[in-house]
């Protein structure tokens, strides 16, 4: 029992180790090599303790070194005022007066070839009673296992408008899967003009990006719109961290149509997103005219290499989709 019990301690003192280490590697926000060397510095010290400590004095210095590093992650919180990337330099916010819904911050940039933009913001008003239409978009940038995956609301006058949930990332610094589970980036709900968040991709980055037209009531609709709403104002006001397994792009779609209608069970395919459309499919939420391998295919949305972002972009990428 005591060779057992000394293993699961091990194994227990390991996995805390890793843990630590990978915490203050990416949860510092620290200028180099400040990150790496407390990291390193956290890993030796805690392999010293295990190897080198005799009987139990070993797990309690172990477990001391750990709850340190916990003590200070739990202290970590998450801002709206950091040095941004340019294309998450604002915040959305949303404010209601009865049928018309007044969105601030709206993003519509122009995306260069280089990926580089030039960011461009504007407010503007929408009517829920002219709310018509949802739009599930799922863009492929490796594989098909992972896509990144949005709504884009349509409204009867014309108005077409994208919700993205990204990280929000400081300027200079990549986006790693790794680092989403260590508080490394904040949550953003990134609103937008179609050319920008869709064109982004279509045009600019060259991804394989499908919209699907969603089935929906016009009640389904008008409350999936104010989940998001409420969403973005509550963000506005109280940030978040974003986490790659459990506040992601695709969760927060399951978690605003949940808030909306309780529509979506969870499953699987939602840990890999590239089959979210596939789940959607399953779920009744697209026109099941077609298989939906068939379907899939129709719905790719296709751009001339010479395209042009224009005020019929919208309308164009629609010409011909199921």
């Amino acid at each position: 029992m005591r060779r057992g019990l000394n293993a699961v301690l091990a194994a227990l003192a390991v996995a805390g180790g890793v843990w630590g280490a990978l915490a203050l590697y990416f949860g510092l926000r620290a200028p180099p090599p400040v990150p790496d060397v407390l990291a390193a510095g956290f890993a030796l010290t805690m392999a010293a303790c295990l190897l080198g400590l005799p009987g139990w004095r070993r797990w309690a210095a172990a477990a001391g070194l750990f709850a340190l590093v916990l003590a200070w992650w739990a202290s970590l919180t998450p801002s709206n005022d950091r040095v941004w990337e340019p294309e998450y330099s604002r915040t959305a916010s949303a404010s209601r007066d009865g049928d018309t819904i007044r969105l601030h911050n709206i993003r519509n940039a122009a995306w260069l070839p280089d990926g580089t933009l030039r960011p461009h913001y504007h407010d503007a008003d929408f009517r829920l009673s002219q709310l018509n239409e949802v739009d599930l978009v799922c863009s492929y940038w490796a594989g098909d296992a992972i896509a990144h995956v949005f709504l884009s609301f349509g409204f009867r006058d014309g108005q077409h408008l994208a919700v993205s949930v990204e990280t929000r990332r400081e300027r200079g610094k990549p986006w790693s899967a790794l680092a989403g589970f260590f508080r490394r980036y904040e949550l953003i709900y990134v609103v937008a003009d179609e050319r920008d968040l869709i064109g982004a991709r279509t045009d600019a980055r060259r991804e394989r990006v499908y919209l699907y037209r969603l089935r929906a009531t016009p009640a389904e609709q008008r409350a999936l719109f104010l989940s998001y709403v409420d969403r973005i104002h509550t963000l506005a006001e109280r940030p978040e961290f974003y986490n790659t397994l459990l506040n992601n792009c695709t969760t927060n779609v399951v978690d605003r149509a949940n808030a909306a209608a309780r529509v979506i069970p969870y499953s699987w395919m939602l840990l890999f997103s590239g089959h979210a459309d596939r789940y959607a499919y399953d779920l009744g939420r697209m026109d099941s005219d077609l298989p939906f391998d068939a379907l899939k295919r129709a719905s790719l949305i296709h751009r001339p290499d010479d395209a042009v972002q224009d005020a019929d972009f919208s309308r164009e990428i629609r010409r011909g989709l199921p």
